[in-house]
């Protein structure tokens, strides 16, 4: 991680580029696949171009063959090609591979802030943890409490509508907290030494998501798993067919896993 200054370009802007080695290894490895699956893609075309019967030949068709070989994996800038109207000849660009490989696990954070305000290191994590809001608006959208259909057409209606998804979505986190001990989660994070390092799990989460126990023995669960475990729990309201007695309500037996998570979540079952 380095702090470095481009003041035609970024006036009053502190920029912090990160290196992440996995990361680069990994951009690495999957260049590495493009290029080869491509080049298979490229030798089907110049074998098109040599078979006898029925033979690509002109060097428009080879073009249009050739390039659309080449963009099915967004590798064409990667190959330098010489189309005839008998065949083409091609090979890999090999400066246009190496100035890629040297950016690998590369990205660069800007802020305003001076660095009495916010740190290098501490301008990466909370980047980092943009994750956390990008998480939320998904829960918000599509997972769990699908803002959308709004069935409203005044303003006032819509923005109310949006705050008790809001608010929701603030009730949801403090669940999924209290609960964490039966869902999946890592109760225990481990902080990473770097802001740049990817997060490890703790050894418990690591356990948890090997053996899909929890420490009490209980069946691990994903979030929706268990709130679709919980509405199982039913409370019935009896009324007699005697007139003289009085109407009753009836609580089904809850599960050790239901009576874990009302534990957890400071609820009575009844």
């Amino acid at each position: 991680m380095a702090e470095i200054a481009c003041k035609e370009l970024f006036p009053g802007e502190r920029l912090t580029v990160c290196r992440n080695p996995l990361l680069a290894e990994e951009r690495t490895r999957r260049r590495q696949d493009l290029l080869k699956a491509t080049e298979k893609g490229i030798r089907e075309v110049e074998a098109a171009t040599r078979r006898k019967k029925n033979r690509l030949k002109g060097a428009t068709k080879i073009a249009l063959r050739l390039e659309k070989a080449l963009a099915s994996r967004k590798m064409r800038k990667h190959f330098v090609t010489d189309v005839r109207e008998d065949g083409f000849s091609w090979r890999r660009n090999a400066e246009s591979i190496a100035a890629e490989e040297a950016l690998d696990g590369f990205h660069v954070v800007r802020t305003s802030l001076p660095e009495s305000a916010m740190a290098a290191d501490e301008t990466v994590r909370a980047y980092k943890s943009l994750a956390r809001v990008e998480r939320a608006f998904r829960t918000m959208k599509t997972v769990d409490l699908k803002v959308r259909p709004v069935h409203h057409r005044l303003a006032g209606r819509v923005r109310a509508h949006v705050l008790l998804c809001m608010l929701a979505y603030y009730v949801e986190w403090h669940m999924r907290e209290a609960l964490k001990p039966l869902l999946f989660h890592d109760e225990e994070p481990t902080a990473a030494t770097s802001p740049v390092a990817p997060a490890e799990p703790s050894d418990g989460a690591a356990l948890k998501a090997a053996t899909k126990r929890t420490t009490s023995g209980l069946p691990a669960q994903g979030f929706q798993g268990l709130m679709a475990h919980l509405a199982t729990l039913s409370r019935l309201r009896v009324k007699p067919r005697s007139e003289s007695a009085a109407e009753f309500e009836m609580t089904s037996t809850p599960t050790p896993l239901q009576a874990e998570a009302f534990r957890l979540l400071g609820v009575r079952i009844s």
